[in-house]
């Protein structure tokens, strides 16, 4: 109908269609829907009648003034919503004020009863039949999600998850119809879009059906992208190696799960190999790139040594630094900085490690002989290990020490021999001369009495031998070497054979970024080691004496060993130096819940958070168990009774419980086991926020 109808008649006849301009449409005073409609459900009305036109007539009747007269007015009995997304469109220019609008004109009924019918008397489609529409939508006639979106009203986010939706097994969609699983649940199933999958959990669910746990089973073989793989691949360049990452569309899922692993694994080890690459033209002997560090390698690894900048470079240093500092006053991150101040730090910065970086160097004959392990770093990085000697090489460096007494026997300079032989074996000239060198039996017995001046002088001498002992232990730990005269025998037993991945936990790190630290300083040749010793002062050769003593820590128990007086000793240690396990430790399924019975697992949840959460996951399977124990556990600090401390004061007889399923191996270390190193002696131990160090300590 092309022509404007505008119906004014003093006794309307009820039950037509009529057009009313939409100027002269007025919201009923009767309608009962007093809570009025969202804008969201404005905007979804609007876009439908701008793409269907209005599928609905609005039902209206005329407005009359005190006498009974009509004012050419009309009021919307039902349609209020339909009347504001046709104000919408006029205030957006897609429609005149004065469009016609189709309405059903009723004067019969009343106003009040139509409204509150309209509004009570109807059923809303099942979601699913929704989810399934629009997917049908996009299968059929192929629009994208920002199309039907428009259509709809919605966003295009919104139509993306109702696709998701819409593309779950059909099967899975039924039981969602007949309430066999929740609207959340059939979210955490959209996360793949593998139909044999879904319905494979699915039957597998047991009494728990978390969201969490329905999502966790599903990406079981794929890898989070918050998983050092993909943070060092990177999503784009596995898309574009033709890998598929799995997004949640209805959850933080943190960047996704990468589908395939093998192919993650090839491109971190092609990246490490790039990596290593670089590193090789170095100089290196050799350089080896993969995912994890071998540990069990059995090689000897040398340290960078100290280099004493240029003039230039120092004074370059200072200059740096103090313009740094300068420009940085006032800020706390690069954020808060104007962008050209932000740039000018940054490009410092840079300059200052750069020149800082010139402060240590390999040895040329270490890198001759060395190389560099290049794996792949908790964090997410690159993590390059320089200066490890194979064996082999290690043997080509070092003359035959026969071969080198055979050449010097050999020789025609007696005055060359006889000094050679008075620096070996304490012998004189003359006593060569005569041919007769001091029996073996006098010498033992001479060293005999100088051992035991030794002993009673050292005795009194306790700062002497605090001296003596660190050598001792610094060769061992440090050198592999036996120059030392003391007969103590030091072991740092490898923790990674009982617990697995220890070494790259945060007590992990930190104890092998101590021992690196201290790596640094020391001389290259242990010949030297006794003068760099006597050379700290009293407090940093205290802490190079602590880290020595720590590593040779063992409070590991093994099933076939019956060692109770070290764990009894180590329990005193513990005691002694406040250990507080929860810095380093925390329960998980993998750390203890997925390794110890059900009843353990109820035991610690009655401990930590109460009977009641005990008993509501009692009924669980045991890996769903597991898992809720994980999640409720999570912030409670909650440790088994093995890796608690005991009370200062305990009541005399008392005896920690053992128990056996939990007996557990990690690695010790506290920062606060002994006074700090003083700045200008001491390294700097501490691991700073936001960076990760790596050391391998005590091959």
């Amino acid at each position: 109908m092309n022509a404007v109808t505008e119906i004014i008649a003093a006794e309307p006849v009820s039950g037509v269609e009529i057009f009313v301009p939409l100027n002269k449409l007025k919201k009923s005073p009767k309608n009962a829907r007093k809570v009025p409609h969202g804008d969201a459900a404005i905007e979804a009305l609007a876009a439908s009648i701008h793409h269907k036109r209005m599928i609905q007539n609005l039902v209206v009747e005329p407005e009359t003034n005190e006498d009974g007269a009509p004012t050419g007015f009309y009021l919307v009995t039902a349609g209020e919503g339909r009347r504001q997304a046709q104000l919408l469109r006029a205030k957006r220019r897609q429609i005149k004020k004065t469009e016609p609008i189709r309405c059903y004109l009723d004067t019969e009924n009343d106003p009040a009863e139509l409204s509150l019918d309209e509004n009570v008397t109807r059923t809303n489609m099942h979601p699913a039949d929704q989810f399934e529409r629009f997917h049908e939508l996009s299968e059929n006639k192929g629009w994208g999600a920002e199309e039907i979106g428009a259509r709809f009203g919605v966003s295009a986010q919104v139509v993306k998850q109702r696709l998701r939706l819409g593309a779950v097994s059909p099967k899975l969609i039924q039981v969602y119809r007949e309430d066999g699983v929740t609207l959340d649940q059939l979210m955490a199933f959209a996360i793949t879009s593998d139909h044999a999958r879904q319905e494979q959990v699915f039957e597998n669910l047991s009494y728990n059906r978390e969201p969490w746990l329905i999502r966790r089973d599903l990406t079981a073989n794929n890898v989070p992208a918050h998983d050092p793989r993909a943070m060092f691949v990177g999503a784009d360049a596995y898309s574009e190696a033709g890998g598929i990452i799995i997004r949640d569309l209805f959850t933080e899922d943190r960047g996704g799960f990468f589908e395939d692993a093998g192919l993650l694994d090839m491109l971190v080890v092609e990246k490490l190999k790039e990596v290593a690459a670089e590193v090789l033209a170095e100089g290196w002997q050799w350089a080896e790139a993969s995912i994890d560090f071998p540990h069990a390698h059995g090689m000897r690894r040398y340290y960078s040594e100290a280099v004493t900048l240029s003039d230039e470079d120092e004074a370059r240093l200072t200059e740096a630094s103090a313009e740094h500092d300068q420009l940085t006053e006032g800020y706390s991150s690069y954020d808060e900085m104007p962008e050209d101040v932000g740039a000018k730090v940054e490009a410092l910065s840079d300059e200052i490690d750069a020149i800082a970086a010139k402060r240590t160097a390999y040895d040329p004959d270490v890198i001759a002989r060395g190389g560099v392990f290049v794996v792949l770093a908790p964090s997410g990085q690159a993590r390059i290990e320089r200066g490890f000697v194979r064996p082999e090489d290690e043997k080509l460096a070092e003359p035959d020490a026969e071969d080198t007494e055979d050449d010097v026997v050999g020789g025609d300079d007696e005055d060359e021999l006889a000094e050679d032989l008075e620096d070996e074996e304490g012998a004189d000239v003359e006593e060569i001369d005569d041919g007769k060198p001091i029996p073996d039996s006098l010498i033992r017995d001479l060293t005999a009495h100088r051992t035991l001046g030794l002993r009673l002088a050292l005795g009194e001498q306790p700062d002497m031998a605090m001296i003596a002992l660190t050598h001792a232990l610094v060769s061992q730990l440090f050198y592999h070497s036996d120059a030392y005269c003391l007969e103590i025998r030091v072991s740092s037993e490898a923790l990674g054979g009982h617990a697995e991945g220890i070494a790259d936990t945060k007590a992990g790190e930190a104890l092998a970024y101590r021992h690196d630290q201290w790596a640094e300083q020391l001389p290259r040749d242990v010949a030297d080691l006794w003068a760099f010793i006597v050379a700290l002062d009293g407090d940093s050769r205290s802490v190079l004496l602590a880290h020595c003593v720590s590593l040779s820590i063992n409070a590991v128990k093994v099933p076939w060993e019956r060692r109770t007086r070290p764990l009894e000793a180590a329990e005193a240690l513990a005691t002694a130096v406040d250990l507080d396990m929860t810095a380093h430790w925390t329960p998980t399924v993998r750390s203890y819940f997925g390794r110890v019975t059900k009843a353990h697992v109820g035991k610690a949840v009655r401990e930590a958070v109460s009977p009641e959460a005990a008993e509501r996951i009692a009924p669980m399977k045991k890996p769903d168990m597991a898992d809720t124990a994980e999640q409720l556990m999570a912030a409670t600090g909650w440790l088994p009774s093995v890796l608690r401390t005991r009370a200062v004061a305990e009541p005399e007889g008392f005896e920690a419980e053992v128990e056996p399923e939990a007996a557990e191996a990690h690695e010790v270390a506290d920062s606060d086991l002994v006074e700090q190193p003083s700045e200008t002696q001491a390294p700097n131990t501490e691991v700073k926020d936001g960076e990760t160090h790596y050391a391998v300590a005590a091959e």
